[in-house]
């Protein structure tokens, strides 16, 4: 999360992987999905989701509706 976008925008793990996201703008963001939610993750702080279905999930920043990515689980 850095300037008001997801990077990747598009990320493919495995079933099983971690992904951690890491908040670099100086104020909070969330990962939201139907599958997931981190909450407020504060400036400079991070939060760490591990995958475990399948499948293709969109998220977005419930605070910043227009930052929208994927999380890809294979």
């Amino acid at each position: 999360m850095e300037a008001m976008a997801f990077q990747p925008a598009v990320l493919t793990v495995k079933a099983g992987d971690a992904v951690v996201w890491v908040n670099k703008d100086p104020f909070p963001h969330t990962a939201t999905a139907g599958a997931f939610d981190s909450k407020s993750i504060a400036a400079g702080g991070s939060w760490t989701y591990q995958t475990t279905a399948r499948g293709e999930f969109p998220y977005v920043c419930s605070l910043h509706p227009t930052m929208k990515a994927i999380l890809r689980v294979q």
